[in-house]
Order: C-alpha cells, then structure tokens, then sequence
C-alpha cells in the first residue's frame, strides 16, 4: 500500500510540473481560494464524458453528495468583524472603503437572521444542475422505465433540500421514476459518522500541527494593505486591532459571499497574493483533518468507514438498473475521496510547505461536491462489472491498474478497498484493546 501511495504521489509531482499552480489557478479565478465555500457552479467541469466501453451499459449510479451553497453556520462567523469595524466607526476610524466593507458585511449578516447554516438559492440552483446533469450523462440509468432511485439524507435541513432539488430534476427526466426518499437517525451511522476513539486521538495530533501552521501562516501573511484600505489611522491600528484575525475573518465572510445572489462582493479588498495565502492556510488545514496525513497516521479518511462499506455492499448486491443517491456534508465527501484514493487525493506527505503543489482541497469539496461511482455491466454474456469515478462530474483515476482508463474491473477496485479496511480495522482494534487494558 505504501509503495502504491509512492507511486502515485510521484505521478502527481511530474503532473505539476506542467501544471498550473495553485498560485496561478486562484489568480485566474479568485472564487477557488474559498476552499469548502466554493461555488459549485464557479468551478464547472467542462471535459466531455469517456463514451462508453463497447458491450457495455451504465446500470448503477453510487452515489454520495454535499449539500449546495449556505449561509455561514456560526453567528460569530459575521459578528466578530463586525465589532472590530463598528468600533472602527464609533471612534472615526474607517476609510470610505472601511465603511463600505463594513455595509456589506452588516447586509450579509442581516440576511442571516434564523438562516444560519441553510441552503441558499445558489445552493438549490447547483443541486438542479447537477441532477439534470446526472439525467442526460446516464440516460440508460435516469431515462429507464420506472427505475427506483433510492434517495437517503443525513438529517440536516440543507441536505435534506439539496436532495429533494436533485430529485425534482430526475422526476422531471423522467416521470416514471420510482423515488424512495429516507431521512432518519438511523442513517447517520454512514451518512454521517461518529467518530471512534481512535480517531479522536490521531485528530488530536493533527489538530496541534494545524495549530501551530495556521499561526505561523496567518503571521507571514501581511496586512499593511488591508488595514491601510479599512482603517485612516496606522498608528490606532496597529494598537486596536489584531490584524492577523481580522483578515482571516473578512476573508472567511468574502469567500461566502459566493454562496449569495446580493450583488456584494469583499474580494476585491484582497491581493491576488493574500487570497493565495488565505486560501493555503485552510488548504493545510483540512489536509490535516481529513486527508491520509502522515501526522495523524495516514487514518483521518477512515471517518467515512461505513460509508464506504455501505457503497461497497451496495454494488455487491444491486442488479437490476438504479440509483442510490446519499446527502451529506463536506466533512464526509473530503475524506471519503481521500480514502477512495481519486486522483491524488489520498496522497501523503510530510511537506506540508508544499502540500499546494500537490494536494488542492477547492478540487474536491466545494459546495454541493460529490462523488458518482458509476458501474457498468456487459450487454450480453458474461463478463467483469466495470466501474468509473467521477469527482464533481470530472473523471478521475482510482487506485488500481487498468488497460482501459477510466474503467476499471470492480473486482479489483473492491479488493483494494477491502485490503485497506483490514489494514485500518486491524489498527483500530489494537488501540481498543490497549486502551480496555490501561482501564
């Protein structure tokens, strides 16, 4: 596994090399430096589909998804800068700019009142698009005569609106569709899952190095440009305010503000090279979180265990055409991609100062991100189940080899998996066992 990982990630540094870098890509299209608040829709896939294998037909849609666009979850996300700049004003400390950053900050907030965490019109809009995407890329699968699709949500009202906004697309392709549509605590344990202990402790040791890079990160970053651009004082400035955190709060409000049809927009406060950094300071820390970071073991992707077995038992026993389509969070298709190993995504490394070369969280989790696994079976005859992975609707690499990208036998996609579940389940008992010992 290990010499796999090598490969890969030596596959990924030759693919950077000719790449655009994230630098370069953010500079392009500032909205990617949002990280999990990107709009889906400001980053769409634009590479047409791999045509079918010859006597092959697409018969079943694995599926697992994020909720769209949203307002921010915590209040304090809008009222922390919002004290900083008030009292900027109360004492007539605010440029023209300062006081238009803190109009559009106090508007944002407005509309957040009793929405906090809810699904936006954007977030609705990129779960119709999807959905209508799913019904014309898979015609054999949406398009059939009273195909059941089988709809499962975690409990959270924005997931719950994201899956009914991806089914109304599919009931209008087609009408005969037999929808089964769960929403329930009963679900939670793979839509959703706890973590165990084990996991809690490796979360701890990458929670102490995250720590101590978004710091080091957030004091490299300058911001004599921003509080020049707020604040007609440098002196009161530089004594009031904690310049540090207030830009990292800003940034966090401008990259939402995507999330939003309002007509307002904080980006153009930032450089090009501070929306870099900003965006490198979260990029590190959820690789820490959720990605195969060698800090933490290389197990954070094992969060989403039982979601991968429950996608496993799924392809094992489907036969007939259908879908079975799973709502969530990012906090679960972040690291269920890492586990997958797409692309590079379960790639590890130390070099956390590089880690942007080759490891870019906007690639894998913006709003309404997901993961389509779709298996194929032959027309007539015998012959291997096939299985294509699709990351946001984009082809990608799973880790195995194949003669025929981007097909792989299932078979041997599964055994890898299962390999890797031994590996980490065997790991996880050894700590269960020491631990019932030191009790």
């Amino acid at each position: 596994m290990k010499r796999l990982t090598s490969i890969l990630f030596a596959a990924c540094i030759a693919l950077t090399m000719t790449a655009q870098t994230a630098r370069e890509e953010i500079k392009a299209n500032k909205f990617l430096s949002a990280s999990n608040y990107l709009d889906y829709d400001n980053y769409p896939a634009t590479k047409a589909l791999t045509p079918t294998p010859k006597g092959y037909e697409p018969y079943l849609m694995n599926h697992y998804g994020r909720h769209g666009s949203r307002w921010l979850i915590g209040e304090t996300s809008y009222t922390r800068p919002l004290e900083t700049l008030r009292k900027a004003k109360e004492q007539g400390k605010l440029t023209a700019t300062g006081e238009d950053v803190l109009r559009q900050v106090e508007a944002i907030y407005a509309t957040s009142d009793q929405r906090l965490g809810d699904l936006s019109s954007v977030g609705e809009r990129q779960h119709h698009g999807i959905g209508k995407r799913m019904a014309q890329n898979f015609p054999e699968i949406f398009k059939q005569p009273n195909v059941p699709i089988d709809a499962r949500s975690t409990v959270v009202i924005r997931c719950i609106l994201s899956m009914e906004a991806e089914c109304e697309e599919l009931a209008a392709a087609n009408p005969t569709a037999r929808f089964h549509n769960d929403v329930s605590q009963a679900l939670q344990y793979y839509l959703n899952q706890p973590s165990t202990p084990y996991l809690k402790e490796m979360r701890k040791k990458t929670r102490a190095v995250r720590r101590e890079w978004q710091r080091k990160l957030m004091d490299e970053c300058p911001t004599e440009h921003l509080t020049s651009q707020l604040f007609n004082d440098a002196q009161w400035a530089a004594d009031s305010i904690k310049a540090p955190e207030l830009m990292y709060q800003l940034f966090e409000v401008a990259s939402n503000m995507q999330s939003h049809e309002l007509g307002l927009d904080l980006y153009p406060i930032f450089t090009a090279d501070e929306l870099y950094q900003q965006w490198r300071i979260r990029n590190i820390g959820w690789y820490l979180d959720y990605g195969a970071a060698p800090q933490g073991e290389g197990v954070q992707p094992f969060s989403q265990l039982n979601l991968l077995k429950d996608i496993i038992q799924v392809a094992d026993t489907t036969t007939q055409t259908s879908a079975v389509l799973r709502f969530g969070h990012e906090v679960c298709v972040m690291p269920l991609a890492c586990l997958l190993e797409l692309d590079s995504c379960g790639m590890s490394t130390d070099d956390l100062g590089n880690l942007d070369q080759h490891w870019r969280n906007y690639r894998i989790f913006p709003m309404a991100c997901n993961v389509q696994l779709v298996f194929y079976r032959p027309v007539k005859g015998k012959g291997d189940i096939l299985v294509k992975a699709l990351l946001n609707e984009r082809e990608v690499s799973l880790p195995v080899k194949t003669k025929k990208y981007p097909y792989y036998k299932w078979a041997d996609v599964r055994q890898h998996y299962m390999e890797r579940i031994n590996w980490f389940e065997s790991l996880q008992s050894a700590f269960d066992a020491k631990a019932t010992d030191n009790q």
